[in-house]
C-alpha cells in the first residue's frame, strides 16, 4: 500500500501489537512511530514504553520506517498533534491509528482509494473509519458526508487539511459570539455543547491533553465534510483502567466489531451533508446522553421547587401503595 501510516503510541504493548498486527498485514511502504515518553510520576511507564516500542521494531516487509520517539511525557494533547504535524513535514497524506483502535483490513483500502479520489478537494477534511451508527446505515453508498468530525482513534487526512489545526485555537474570540456555532450544529443543545467545549479549550490552551476538539474546530471554520463508511471499520480497546480519557468498558463505542467493507466501492453522486444520519449519531452519542440527563435533572430541581414536600410524600405513598397489589 502506497500510502503512509501514522501509529500513535505510549506504554500499552498489549493493544498496540494487536493494532501493529493489521498494520503488518496492509504492509504499507512509509511508516511513522510517533511514540510519547514516559510520566515522571508513574516508574511503571518505562518499561511499559520500552515494551511497546519493541513490538514496532519488526517490520519485515520493504518499508521506510521513520521514529519521533519521546523521551518526556508530552501528554495526549501536544504529543498527538506534534506528531501528526512531524507526519506532514515529510508526507501529503497518511493514515492515522491510535494504539487502541483495531482496524478492520479492508479501513486501509478505503482510506487508501479516497484520500487519493479527494486529494486536491478542499470541501474534504478527513476520512473515517469509525461509524457509530454500528452497521445500521441506511444508504446505498459506500460512504456519507457528514459534519460531524469522527477520529476516534483511526483515520486519514491530507497536509492540505491538518494545516488548518491550532491547538490554542486563536479564532475562537472572533465567532464566540456569533451565531456561528447553531449554523454548524444544525440543533441548539448540540451547539451549547460546542460552545462549552471550545470556550473551555481556548480558555485552557497551552494546558489541554486532548487536540481533537481543536480539530473540529478547525474542520467547521473551513466548512469542510467527512467522510464517513456505510460501516464501522475501527474496534475502540481502549476503554477500560488503562484509558486516560474513557475507563469505562461500557462505554458505547467500546470493543464494538468491525465489518468488512465492499470493494468496488459506490461512491455518492453529489457532495452533501447527510444531516439525518448526523442528527442521528449526535442523538446516540455520549455527549448528547449527557445534555439529556442534565436537562432531567434540571426539571426534576424545578419540579421540586414547585411542588410542596406534603405532595410529593403523598406521591410517593399512592404509588408505593399501588405497586404493592400489582
Amino acid at each position: 500500500m502506497q500510502t503512509p501510516v501514522a501509529l500513535i503510541m505510549f506504554n500499552r504493548p498489549t493493544k498496540t501489537k494487536l493494532v501493529f498486527n493489521e498494520i503488518v498485514k496492509a504492509r504499507p511502504s512509509k511508516l511513522f512511530i510517533i511514540a510519547d515518553g514516559p510520566r515522571p510520576d508513574h516508574p511503571e511507564d518505562i518499561e511499559k514504553c520500552a515494551e511497546a516500542r519493541a513490538i514496532v521494531d519488526h517490520v519485515d516487509w520493504e518499508c521506510e520506517v521513520l521514529k519521533k520517539y519521546s523521551e518526556t511525557n508530552l501528554g495526549c494533547g501536544y504529543g498527538p498533534a506534534k506528531g501528526i504535524s512531524w507526519v506532514f513535514d515529510h508526507v501529503e497524506k497518511a493514515i492515522i491509528l491510535e494504539d487502541d483502535c483495531v482496524p478492520n483490513l479492508t479501513f486501509f483500502n478505503f482510506c487508501d482509494e479516497l484520500l487519493e479520489r479527494y486529494r486536491n478537494d478542499q470541501r474534504i477534511m478527513m476520512v473515517a473509519g469509525a461509524n457509530t451508527l454500528f452497521d445500521k446505515t441506511p444508504i446505498e453508498y459506500s460512504y456519507f458526508f457528514s459534519k460531524i468530525p469522527a477520529c476516534l482513534g483511526g483515520w486519514a487526512t491530507w497536509r492540505r487539511a491538518w494545516r488548518h489545526h491550532d491547538m490554542e485555537m486563536k479564532l475562537w474570540p472572533l465567532l464566540r459570539d456569533t451565531d456561528w456555532l447553531l449554523d454548524c450544529c444544525g440543533d441548539p443543545l448540540a451547539a451549547k455543547f460546542w460552545w462549552k467545549t471550545f470556550n473551555m479549550t481556548y480558555e485552557d490552551r497551552g494546558n489541554v491533553d486532548y487536540w481533537d476538539y481543536q480539530w473540529s474546530f478547525a474542520c467547521w471554520l473551513q466548512n469542510g465534510l467527512v467522510i464517513l463508511p456505510k460501516v464501522n471499520l475501527i474496534s475502540n480497546i481502549g476503554c477500560d483502567e488503562d484509558g486516560t480519557h474513557t475507563k469505562s468498558p461500557s462505554y458505547f463505542f467500546s470493543k464494538v466489531p468491525t465489518t468488512e467493507i465492499n470493494f468496488p466501492l459506490f461512491h455518492p453522486p453529489h457532495f452533501v451533508q447527510n444531516r439525518e444520519l448526523d442528527r442521528i449519531r449526535f442523538e446516540r452519542s455520549s455527549i448528547a446522553k449527557e445534555i439529556r440527563q442534565k436537562q432531567k435533572s434540571k426539571l426534576y430541581l424545578i419540579f421540586r421547587k414547585m411542588i410542596p414536600n406534603r405532595l410529593v410524600n403523598s406521591l410517593r405513598s399512592n404509588i408505593s401503595r399501588f405497586l404493592l397489589h400489582v
